[in-house]
């Protein structure tokens, strides 16, 4: 029998019921589900998600330490220990400063300081060579790292603080490169995830020997975990013409050094991205980075949901929440959010809401373990008004062990719970029974990119999704991935 390339999608019959635990309740009310009926298999043939074709069209780095557009002003002259000090400070432990050192430099520093005389510092001696991190708590100063570096001329010098991690970066002309990194002797001594004692700390540079300086909230060293903002029901939200994608901003270190963004692009042109919003987690007296969420318009208030990875630790995993009529697409936000319900035992992430007719239906990632990792996609929903009230799980594809990145997508009226499986390399598709009906046809980049689509106006389907392209990994180690990838269906 010859396979069309739709069969080949659509996989078969033995298929389809594989990797997913059904609903133990049987009775179990099944709301409406447009066109996803109990007989999914049949409409699975018709529909119009397999005829897709997508195609990788684009890909790109966004990359900052000081975010464009996030830049806090600087004083007008130094204090009194002759290095520049800003009059307010970050409201969160992710911050940049970049330095461009003078070829004739002879002692250059940067990094937050406190009226008292406290301070996380980087330093750089042109008599020595020596590019250093100093930690200064109680009257006394304790050196933690040092490298050598011989600048040879003007050179550009950051320090960047992502969570309790510190890094010292410098550019000679080819970008910039990390040359020490710390984050367990910093939060030995000072834990700047506590919003009192952050409140203490304000940006602070050399006023000498420095030709230019910028700071503000850190950027990205990459971008990863897309997802739609969107009204409810699943559309787009649109502002002046300009969809809307939350992402996840790699950060210079592991999980807990990446923060929540929210982006604008260009519906006909996804390149076109600009970030818009910064936005953080505030939880037992802690200003985390808590990521990989979604942003969901209802009615005069935004659902913010996010994944626990801001302080992640095996076996803490958990999807939270919260509610706001912030304008969350624009500027900086330190939101309370609370721990959401999610209908399983085992840790969770990759929150994704819709709402069809009256039934919520919410995608998450379910992890039995995190040491080691395995995860897999899992559907859940409710009747109730509110999203995360009396979930009942639909379904969870059990079967495999590195999927995530759950997308509910409506296409040609139909809606899907997408995924991304990292050991088969590919993205497969459940309706809304939870039952697996086949799988995108897309290639399939490093790591495990999230398939998140979005209609062209001028016609068919762009995915925008990342990869797992590290940023100087021998210094940094995993986590600051990845490129922008963006496909378009042919």
């Amino acid at each position: 029998m010859r396979l069309s390339r739709r069969r080949v999608l659509l996989g078969t019959t033995a298929v389809l019921l594989t990797g997913c635990t059904a609903d133990p309740d049987p009775s179990r009310s099944q709301t409406s589900q447009r066109t996803n009926t109990p007989n999914a298999r049949q409409n699975a043939e018709e529909a119009v998600i397999f005829d897709l074709s997508l195609e990788i069209v684009d890909r790109f780095r966004p990359f900052a330490l000081v975010a464009d557009g996030f830049e806090v002003e600087a004083p007008a002259s130094p204090g009194p220990n002759g290095m520049f000090r800003g009059e307010v400070g970050p409201v969160a432990p992710y911050v940049a400063i970049e330095l461009r050192v003078s070829g004739d430099a002879e002692d250059v520093a940067a990094g937050l300081t406190t009226e008292d005389g406290d301070h996380v510092l980087v330093r750089w001696s042109a008599a020595t060579s020596r590019l250093w991190l100093s930690v200064r708590q109680g009257g006394r100063t304790r050196l933690l790292r040092r490298v050598t570096f011989e600048a040879g001329g003007a050179f550009g010098l950051a320090f960047a603080l992502c969570e309790n991690q510190v890094t010292a970066l410098v550019d000679t002309g080819d970008g910039w490169r990390p040359l020490l990194t710390e984050r367990a002797k910093v939060a030995a001594l000072v834990d700047l995830r506590r919003e009192d004692v952050l409140s203490r700390y304000s940006y602070a540079w050399s006023s000498t020997g420095v030709d230019d300086a910028r700071a503000g909230v850190f950027g990205m060293t990459g971008l990863r975990d897309p997802h739609l903002v969107q009204e409810t029901d699943g559309t787009p939200y649109i502002r002046g013409g300009r969809a809307y994608l939350t992402w996840t901003c790699a950060g210079l270190g592991f999980f807990q050094q990446a923060h929540f963004t929210v982006w604008s692009l260009d519906p006909a042109d996804p390149t076109d991205m600009r970030l818009e919003a910064q936005i953080f987690s505030r939880r037992d007296g802690l200003v985390l980075g808590d990521h990989a969420g979604q942003l969901v318009r209802s009615g005069d208030e935004w659902i913010v949901a996010t994944s626990s990875w801001g302080d992640f630790e095996p076996g803490s995993i958990h999807v939270r929440h919260t509610t706001t009529t912030d304008d969350v697409l624009t500027g900086v936000h330190v939101l309370d959010t609370e721990r959401s319900p999610m209908p399983t035992e085992h840790g969770s992430w990759d929150p994704a809401l819709t709402r069809l007719d009256e039934t919520w239906y919410v995608g998450f990632v379910e992890s039995p373990s995190q040491d080691p990792f395995d995860f897999h996609p899992a559907l859940a929903s409710t009747t109730s008004g509110t999203w995360h009230d009396d979930l009942s799980l639909v379904a969870a594809a059990d079967s495999l062990h590195q999927a995530e990145g759950p997308i509910i997508a409506t296409v040609g009226g139909d809606t899907w719970l997408l995924a991304s499986d990292g050991d088969d390399r590919n993205y497969p598709v459940f309706d809304l029974t939870g039952r697996r009906v086949g799988r995108l046809d897309a290639p399939y980049p490093t790591n495990i990119p999230h398939p998140q689509l979005l209609a062209d106006p001028g016609g068919g389907w762009w995915m925008v999704t990342f990869d797992g392209t590290q940023f100087t990994e021998d210094v940094m180690g995993y986590g600051g991935h990845g490129d922008v990838v963006v496909l378009h269906s042919t």
